[in-house]
């Protein structure tokens, strides 16, 4: 498959990271061009995070992470090597975040944070779906860090490092900028409390906020129907070129999301496409069970 044709104009190439039940697929994106794409490691990945160079997978094998390859304006160079990725321990994770530090869940509702080449408990909570920020989205509530991840946290319920913050039945959680959690019954943002957004069930939240006031602020939520953005104030249902779930929305350059059916989508502003028409533009990957994206 030829795709260099995407990146003959030398633009900045994003390269996206899905968690699919294949593996960890990756997908190489020159403003709203779908370029290259293709497993960079087989394993079972359940949740995947990024940040700076670093890429973190949540397998039941435990965490693993890679190093990110420089960029290259030549689609033929990978973004990392497959076989690459290394183990960090903590088998059966469902979940994993990455900041200043890189958190995880597993499928006993154990929470931990990586620090100098160890694993933290945080505590325990029940059904772990989503980690984000300082936040865990699980079946009992939304959870909030308050220690340092090596136990006995202040003020917690538990005597760690957890504090449940409310809610119930929670499937996501968006802690960058306004917290914001999607719940079997409803959209919600963090504030004097928790306020209702929208009603519905919804699956998925994302947030990104780039300083410089709420205006700068993006953000994202989805039921098993339809995507949702939120625009000066309101949450405005997003026409969608494609059919699917989606599974996960992420920000760049561009805004990025996928489906389940591992569709992958990108919007571009009208200045960042050839046409300068702007919108969504979207490629099947061939990839199902796709459950996490991230981007860098």
């Amino acid at each position: 498959m030829d795709e260099k044709r995407v990146y003959d104009d030398r633009r900045r190439v994003t390269v996206a990271y899905l968690a699919t039940g294949q593996g960890v697929a990756t997908v190489r994106v020159a403003s709203d061009r779908v370029g290259q794409f293709g497993l960079a490691h087989r394993c079972v990945a359940r949740d995947v995070a990024s940040t700076g160079d670093r890429v973190y997978v949540a397998t039941p094998e435990g965490v693993l992470a890679a190093t990110v390859a420089a960029d290259s304006a030549d689609p033929g160079d990978g973004p990392t090597d497959p076989g690459s990725f290394d183990s960090l321990g903590f088998d059966d994770a469902v979940a994993v975040a990455a900041g200043d530090t890189v958190v995880a869940a597993d499928s006993d509702g154990t929470v931990a944070r990586y620090r100098d080449g160890e694993w933290h408990t945080l505590g325990t909570v029940g059904d772990v779906r989503a980690l984000s920020g300082e936040f865990v989205a699980a079946a009992d509530g939304v959870y909030r860090f308050l220690g340092d991840g090596r136990g006995g946290g202040e003020g917690s319920e538990n005597g760690d490092s957890l504090r449940n913050v409310g809610l119930d039945d929670v499937r996501d959680v968006a802690g960058r900028g306004v917290p914001l959690a999607a719940t079997g019954d409803g959209l919600y943002r963090l504030g004097n409390g928790w306020l209702c957004e929208h009603e519905g069930p919804f699956e998925v939240v994302a947030t990104e906020h780039r300083g410089g006031g709420p205006d700068t602020e993006r953000a994202h939520a989805a039921t098993a129907e339809t995507l949702y953005a939120h625009e000066d104030g309101e949450w405005a249902a997003v026409d969608l070129p494609t059919d699917g779930a989606v599974a996960d929305v992420a920000y760049g350059e561009c805004v990025y999301a996928v489906t389940d059916g591992g569709t992958f989508l990108v919007e571009a502003s009208p200045e960042r496409t050839a046409d300068g028409t702007g919108g969504w533009r979207h490629r099947s990957l061939g990839l199902p069970d796709v459950a996490g994206l991230a981007v860098v």
